[in-house]
């Protein structure tokens, strides 16, 4: 794999990211801000979390690849704009104006600086008894848990 010298705080938690799966025709994206990247069972690996009710959350769970893209600061408008629309709603790709590129079963997009292409590894929903109770109430009073993925990086683009 390449080398991928990035701040993992700062690409997710300031700059945010989309992770993406399915394929060609059916897929879905959404925006992140919760990742993290190191090393898991000897493998570079990515985690991403999504929420059960996401609509990305059927094509993560379908599908055996998924890809966490990052994006240079001008797209930020788009990324807000697909973290707030569904795409059960509509094309919301389109509406941001980004561009879809097809892999090998994975998909990203032609705006991205850079893409992990990943292969889940290991996929837990969380455990709401043992999320810290100012955390629970801040992110679960009405919500369903959130369901951690962990990717194995298999390409970085």
């Amino acid at each position: 794999m390449e080398n991928f010298d990035v701040d993992a705080f700062k690409v997710f938690g300031e700059e945010w990211a989309l992770v993406t799966a399915g394929v060609e025709g059916d897929f879905n994206t959404m925006t992140v801000s919760w990742g993290g990247l190191g090393t898991l069972w000897g493998r570079p690996a990515a985690t991403v979390y999504v929420k059960k009710n996401r609509y990305t959350h059927g094509f993560m769970e379908r599908n055996e690849l998924f890809t966490v893209s990052f994006f240079p600061p001008e797209y930020k408008k788009a990324l807000s704009y697909l973290g707030s629309h569904s795409g059960r709603e509509g094309d919301k790709v389109a509406a941001a104006g980004l561009t879809p590129v097809y892999l090998d079963g994975a998909v990203t997009f032609a705006q991205a600086k850079a893409t992990l292409v990943c292969r889940k590894m290991y996929a837990h929903d969380f455990d709401l008894s043992a999320v810290p109770e100012e955390v629970a109430g801040t992110y679960y009073e009405d919500e369903p848990p959130h369901t951690l993925y962990i990717g194995e990086v298999i390409k970085r683009i």
